[in-house]
């Protein structure tokens, strides 16, 4: 069964959009990753250093190969991100 992630990232005051940018990097590089179907990150309209993520995945063991690459993947460049943030598992089962 699909997985659906759902990351609400902090970004560091002023920094919404330097975090964004380098997501968006990101994201490229792991949408490239099999398995993966989505991997997009969100900017908030309200609030610019708030950035979600949305992430789906084939199944829990192409998550699992991401979670390890995800240990030799270069960090974010520093003091762009706040602490703090919230990720949300679910199994993705379409109820429309």
């Amino acid at each position: 069964m699909s997985v659906r992630l759902v990351v609400t990232i902090s970004a560091a005051p002023g920094k919404g959009s330097e975090l964004a940018q380098a997501m968006r990097e990101r994201c490229v590089e792991v949408m490239r990753e099999p398995g993966c179907e989505q991997f997009e990150v969100f900017q908030s309209a309200l609030d610019p250093d708030k950035l979600t993520l949305l992430e789906l995945w084939t199944d829990q063991a192409a998550l699992a190969v991401h979670a390890e690459a995800n240990k030799t993947r270069a960090p974010l460049p520093p003091g762009l991100r706040a602490e703090g943030g919230s990720r949300e598992d679910y199994e993705y089962n379409r109820v429309r």
